[in-house]
């Protein structure tokens, strides 16, 4: 093993240099001092693997401040019409080079409004690369820029409305939309007669999705989500009453939110303006929920899957607190059985060491001959 590597750092380590004796390329000279550009080639297109490197960086770094501000600027009058706080002292909040962020509050029927980007890592070649490679590996795998619009209802619009959890989604994030989205885990995926072919539903009854496409009479959804420009970057809406993670423990009334969450691919910073009808049709759509009337039978359906979601959750609780129990007191019992044996001397250990060796030794046999 230590051969083996001695051989592989011996095949990593460069070769000594050694001075030429004749050397008849272009050198520069100063008093005693002697400069040979020849000389250093490898280090020539480190330099420039370097500079290219910090290059992209600082550009990417440029390109994504620029979409994210872009977008910003372009809806900020909405985001002024419609909360008496569009966003904090200091604008929009950066959080690396790839993460923004903006808070809106003061509307009648939302509480806040997060709006958070997450851009690709334009500022790392490296992770671009491993990107593109694991795209042509995978090839559902398509990163691009997210931008979240994450609506959180007021206590009184959400007591207002029934529970449950509705979307409508592009069908290329099928892929990966349920393993970031427990809440959706409770729905069923079906395609619906009034959109494109590229988008589905996901509702848990078909009352709740024909209420919704109803709910609004100024607004058609069904025509928003069919326009091409909003289909160009529209990745999902979704109405949920349920954590997008899966809780530990069942969560309390006080602790159980509402949410209408807008996804979109970030457009281009010159066509950031492109996204603002879709968004202000957000507001309209909420507004409209109260006015949802759906039958006895579907809420009756709704309420007993809640409850018994958190009854499963409950249980898993239980469970789990159980073992850990069982782990901590068995954990406790072998930590006094070993301060016992500590205490004793050594002739002794040798022999309780003996006896488990011998145990240990008697149930592997057993085992074997159980298996064949």
């Amino acid at each position: 093993m230590a051969s083996l590597l001695v051989k592989i750092l011996g095949a990593m380590t460069p070769p000594p240099f050694v001075q030429p004796t004749v050397y008849d390329g272009w050198e520069v000279k100063w008093k005693f001092l002697v400069f040979r550009p020849g000389l250093f080639q490898n280090q020539a297109y480190l330099l420039v693997g370097l500079l290219a490197y910090v290059v992209i960086a600082i550009y990417g770094k440029y390109v994504n401040s620029k979409r994210a501000n872009s977008w910003y600027n372009a809806h900020l009058t909405l985001l002024q019409d419609q909360f008496s706080s569009p966003t904090s002292a200091s604008g929009l909040i950066a959080d690396g080079y790839t993460d923004f962020f903006n808070f809106s509050t003061g509307r009648r029927a939302i509480a806040s409004l997060h709006t958070v980007f997450s851009l690709r890592p334009r500022q790392d070649p490296l992770q671009l690369i491993y990107h593109f490679g694991w795209q042509m590996y995978d090839l559902r795998y398509n990163p691009y820029d997210e931008l979240i619009l994450d609506f959180k209802l007021d206590a009184e619009m959400a007591a207002s409305i029934p529970d449950y959890v509705w979307a409508v989604l592009a069908k290329d994030e099928f892929a990966s939309i349920k393993d970031k989205r427990w809440d959706l885990t409770f729905t069923r995926t079906a395609d619906h007669a009034s959109l494109p072919a590229s988008l589905s539903v996901m509702t848990e009854w078909a009352d709740v999705t024909d209420n919704l496409f109803k709910a609004t009479p100024a607004l058609s959804l069904t025509k928003v989500l069919s326009d091409p420009i909003n289909l160009k970057y529209f990745k999902s809406i979704s109405v949920t009453d349920q954590p997008r993670e899966r809780p530990a423990v069942p969560l309390t009334p006080a602790e159980r939110e509402k949410h209408v969450i807008l996804c979109l691919a970030v457009p281009p910073a010159d066509k950031a303006a492109e996204t603002i009808p879709l968004v202000s049709a957000m507001f309209t759509f909420i507004d409209g929920l109260t006015k949802m009337n759906l039958r006895p039978e579907t809420r009756s359906k709704m309420k007993k899957v809640r409850e018994d979601v958190d009854k499963e959750i409950r249980e898993e609780a239980v469970k789990e607190k159980k073992e850990e129990a069982a782990e901590d007191k068995k954990a406790a019992r072998r930590k006094a059985e070993l301060e016992r044996v500590s205490r004793l001397s050594a002739a002794e250990q040798k022999k309780i060491i003996e006896r488990d060796r011998k145990r240990a030794l008697k149930r592997s046999q057993g085992k074997v001959v159980r298996k064949s």
